[in-house]
């Protein structure tokens, strides 16, 4: 079953409006340790030219930006909300990504959360869920 975004979107259609439109990603669980899958994605997205926000409450900076405990503590205004955490940990930072009105949220590889995905559709945001945002951005780039 494929689940549809708000606009009707398929996934494939998120992906690429999320890639384009999303400049402002608070990165949830983003580590300061190079080994760490989150942060070589978003190394990838800041050298991409995206504004990179760590969201870890154990971080005070990563990537050169300062880290903040949770989303309410992020002072601007984010996009999207990239997920690197256990799936049973998502939905309160979706209903905190919600209450904030970002446009989307994302929840890396293996992370995989129905009821937070159902909750964060119905709320309006695009959703991508069990995909890499490396590995997505690196394939819409070689299709042009």
């Amino acid at each position: 079953m494929i689940l549809l975004n708000p606009m009707g979107d398929t996934d494939e259609m998120s992906i690429a409006r999320i890639l384009k439109d999303c400049r402002t990603i608070a990165v949830v669980g983003l580590s300061s340790n190079p080994a760490r899958p989150s942060y070589r994605v978003a190394s990838y997205m800041k050298a991409s030219g995206y504004r990179i926000i760590p969201v870890n409450p154990n971080e005070t900076e990563v990537l050169g930006e300062q880290a903040y405990p949770s989303l309410a503590a992020v002072p601007t205004k984010v996009d999207l909300v990239d997920i690197f955490r256990k799936s049973e940990d998502v939905l309160p930072i979706v209903e905190e990504a919600i209450a904030q009105g970002v446009t989307a949220v994302w929840l890396q590889e293996g992370v995989i959360n129905e009821q937070a995905a159902i909750h964060a559709k119905e709320s309006g945001l695009l959703v991508v869920m069990d995909r890499c945002w490396l590995k997505e951005h690196i394939a819409l780039s070689r299709r042009g």
